[in-house]
């Protein structure tokens, strides 16, 4: 009762009697994969239209009344999802194959629901996320085909793969990632982050670099990609990926990379 309760309380008061806020209320749990490229990433805000807006609009039709979706994290602008993972209660319960195939009907087609069904009411879709992946995709020639555009870091000048593969391994570990935060001033408990797998792997012209963790800070994979683009483009030494790391200090040296090459890959839990 006392999760529901506290969902309720997030809503505005004119919604609030129109919610059905009971304890009786089925959690469901999905899978959802998303093209970001159209969308102010995944949290409602008052200037563009988000994955959570679109969301939440297609479950308040199908349970007739307001519903709240909460993910395993944000996405931002024009960053993609191959897994993303939310959760929300609805008054109306059904199984997941009917609920899945409801919201696909109801929802644009780049947006789609993987897979739904029921979980305890103790899940939660940030909270209970063990680890996360991320992949960021780079396409490494003078041309980028036109089908990849809105999927691919667009890189022109040859990246050294070897030379990232050594800055990487230098930032694998549990440690304080605040020089790869956006936003330093942005409020969180703790910028400690472990990092448990950052690699580098080459097929072509495509570079993909794949990032695990039991967290990740405001922008830090798109950051992790940027101070490594940098290291491939013979702009930084790839020993100044620690450095950078030890100071604790957002500067320029760590640049965010483009969010169209950014894909949140799969969510553990």
């Amino acid at each position: 009762m006392l999760d529901v309760e506290r969902q309720c309380s997030t809503l505005k008061p004119e919604t609030f009697l129109a919610a059905a806020c009971r304890a009786d209320m089925q959690r469901y749990k999905i899978e959802i994969a998303y093209d970001g490229t159209n969308y102010a990433g995944w949290q409602i805000q008052q200037n563009g239209v988000t994955i959570q807006e679109k969301l939440q609009s297609a479950l308040g039709q199908l349970d007739g009344g307001p519903v709240i979706a909460h993910a395993s994290g944000r996405t931002d602008a024009g960053v993609h999802a191959q897994k993303q993972v939310a959760h929300f209660d609805l008054a109306q319960p059904r199984d997941g194959e009917t609920l899945r195939r409801a919201l696909n009907a109801m929802l644009p087609p780049d947006i789609r629901i993987l897979s739904a069904r029921r979980v305890p009411p103790s899940f939660h879709a940030r909270k209970s996320a063990k680890s996360k992946e991320y992949r960021y995709f780079i396409w490494n020639a003078e041309i980028v085909p036109p089908y990849y555009r809105h999927c691919r870091a667009h890189v022109r000048k040859p990246l050294d793969v070897g030379a990232m593969a050594k800055a990487a391994r230098l930032l694998v570990g549990e440690r304080d990632f605040a020089a790869f935060a956006a936003n330093p001033n942005r409020e969180v408990d703790s910028t400690i982050r472990k990092l448990s797998e950052l690699t580098i792997a080459r097929r072509g012209p495509e570079i993909v670099i794949r990032a695990m963790a039991n967290g990740f800070l405001y922008r830090m994979a798109r950051s992790l990609a940027g101070l490594l683009i940098r290291v491939g483009e013979g702009a930084l030494n790839p020993a100044e990926a620690e450095t950078i790391l030890a100071s604790r200090a957002r500067t320029a040296r760590v640049p965010t990379a483009p969010a169209e090459g950014l894909f949140l890959w799969n969510v553990t839990y």
